[in-house]
This record gives C-alpha cells, sequence and structure tokens, in this order.
C-alpha cells in the first residue's frame, strides 16, 4: 500500500521479487495497455500481464516438479483462457495496469458501485482475498466493461529450494482458493489432467473396441508430454538441453502422478497455512484467521516456521 500510495505515476507495475524481464518488456506491456496495434472497435484494455517461465535454481524435488508444473501444465492452460478470453484470468507475477481505473472499482462485485456508495476502492478493497491479483483482474473486466492483453514477453520466475511437501501444499493452497471463486471449474479441474483423461479413455476403447489399455495408454502419454514439451520450448525459445531432458520428464511424470490425491485432499478442506499463521478460504476467495484448534484437514502436521511474521501496517 505504500508503494501504491507514493506511486507518481497513473501506470502501475506489480511484479513479484522472483520475477525477471527481458529488456523492452515494460515498454512493449505500456504500448498494449495504451492500445497501439489494437484492432478498431476493440474494448480498451486495463490489465497487461505475462506468462511466467519457471527457473529451479533449487535442486530440490519440490523445485523441479514446480518448474514442470509452470513450464508445461500451467502455461498451457493459462495460454489457452486467455486466447479465448471468455472471462479474465489473471495471475499475479507481472501485471500492470491504471490507477485511476483501480480506484473506480470494488472487489467481489461485477457492477460498479452506486454513487456515493462508502465501500474501499483501489487496491486496499482487495487486501481481503489471497488471491488478490485474480480479483483485481475480474474488478477490471466486469465492472469497467475492459479487456486483458496477454504480453508477447514473459516473466521468468525464480524458483529456490522448494521441497516435495512444500510443493503439495502450494497446490493444495491455490485449488482450495480456486475452489471458493470458481467452484464448477474446480470439481471439472481433473479432466484436464493427463492420466484421468487417459485413463478413462483406454477404459472407453477397451470396452467398446476392446483395444488394450497398455497399447493405447503410452500412446496417449507419449503424445501429451511431447505437446508440452513444445510448449516449454515455445515459451523458453529454446528446447530443453540435453542433460536436462532426463530430470524434467522425471518430474513432470510425478506432477501428473500427483495431480489428482493432491487435488481430491484440496476440494475436501478450506484452511491454508500463509507465512506461519493458518487461515480458512471463505465465499470468493476472502480469508479469515482459523481457529486455534485445527482438524484433521489441517495443516496441523506441516508448519512454516517464520512463526514470527507479523500482519504489515499498511498506514506505515
Amino acid at each position: 500500500m505504500r508503494s501504491y500510495r507514493e506511486a507518481a505515476h497513473d501506470i502501475i507495475w506489480v511484479l513479484d521479487s522472483n520475477i525477471s524481464v527481458l529488456p523492452g518488456t515494460l515498454g512493449r506491456a505500456v504500448d498494449s495497455l495504451e492500445g497501439v496495434g489494437a484492432k478498431p472497435g476493440a474494448k480498451r484494455v486495463s490489465l497487461v500481464h505475462h506468462v511466467p517461465v519457471a527457473t529451479a535454481t533449487g535442486t530440490a524435488l519440490g523445485s523441479r516438479i514446480e518448474e514442470a508444473f509452470i513450464n508445461t501444465n500451467h502455461a498451457r492452460m493459462y495460454v489457452a483462457i486467455n486466447t479465448l478470453a471468455i472471462d479474465s484470468c489473471v495471475n499475479g507475477k507481472s501485471n500492470i495496469y491504471r490507477r485511476s481505473d483501480l480506484e473506480q472499482v470494488i472487489g467481489g462485485s461485477n457492477t460498479l458501485p452506486a454513487p456515493g456508495d462508502t465501500q474501499p476502492r483501489g487496491l486496499a478493497a482487495f487486501g481481503k482475498y489471497l488471491a488478490e491479483d485474480n480479483m483485481i483482474g475480474l474488478a477490471l473486466w466486469h465492472q469497467l466493461g475492459t479487456r486483458h492483453e496477454l504480453s508477447c514477453d514473459v516473466a521468468y520466475n525464480s524458483i529456490g529450494n522448494m521441497t516435495l511437501s512444500m510443493y503439495c501444499w502450494r497446490r493444495i493452497r491455490w485449488i482450495r482458493v480456486r475452489k471458493q471463486m470458481v467452484m464448477a471449474a474446480t470439481l471439472l479441474e481433473p479432466m484436464t489432467e493427463s492420466f484421468v483423461i487417459g485413463s478413462l479413455v483406454a477404459a472407453s476403447l477397451y470396452r467398446l473396441l476392446n483395444i488394450p489399455p497398455w497399447i493405447f495408454l503410452p500412446i496417449h502419454i507419449g503424445a501429451w508430454l511431447a505437446v508440452d514439451l513444445d510448449v516449454y520450448a515455445t515459451l523458453a525459445e529454446k528446447p530443453l538441453a540435453r542433460n536436462q531432458q532426463l530430470p524434467f520428464v522425471f518430474a513432470w511424470f510425478l506432477r501428473e502422478l500427483l495431480a489428482l490425491p493432491i487435488w481430491a485432499y484440496a476440494v475436501i478442506g478450506n484452511q491454508m497455512d500463509w507465512r506461519g499463521r493458518k487461515y480458512v478460504i471463505i465465499k470468493n476467495g476472502e480469508v479469515r484467521p482459523a481457529s486455534a484448534v485445527g482438524s484433521p484437514l489441517s495443516f496441523t502436521w506441516w508448519k512454516n516456521k517464520r512463526d514470527h511474521y507479523q500482519p504489515l501496517d499498511v498506514e506505515g
């Protein structure tokens, strides 16, 4: 909030601290925000964002799986949803928008507030959401009737050492957030996973055409992996180096195998841990502090050690 208030100009660039970009990225993003090269009659652009491309700087297994996830499944779905542009789909790795636009909107609504409405507006209005980046995108999209632009550049996401348990809990946290924001899409999410779809199709082909699963499944998994490797090479602008191929494919297989168990565990709970503090995710992705007594489905058995974190003084 302090940086937001003290910014000298209207255009705001919000990006994570572990993001780096190529020279010229900001200039091209501002051009997109200003509508340079837009088709005549196109809606005004209110937000420009970038696809993240991950690099695992750590050697931990969770880091490698997170790298495989971001550069394949996440990138594929993120580009596809934003290409269809049916609705806003924004993550917070690198977002550019106007403060004057944000000061008009409120959180949790598809319509602008009525004149005289005293609800908080601007960045502070989204402090109650864990996924405030996505909620800001939704507000700008629906309340202002604008659109978003996915930049031609990417956001290079550096991943440090992430253990396997940290990776799993990270995925669980964001599935639980999505469940409260887009319930139907979250419940259908397993149908976008290669092993789930492959198993269903293999069973159907065996039932209808007597094609053995051991014939279909290797072809299916191989084709899915080839598509994901092409997604990676396209975004990174280079194929995987030969000495990285085997570790990456191993991490990719683990990601695919873990996807359904992680999803199944995540959808039956609403509690999460953030910087050593427990919260409950409620409607629209809002969060509130959890009770002192944890449930068997909570994060009771795993705890970030950084308990000394205190809430930031937004007025400071």
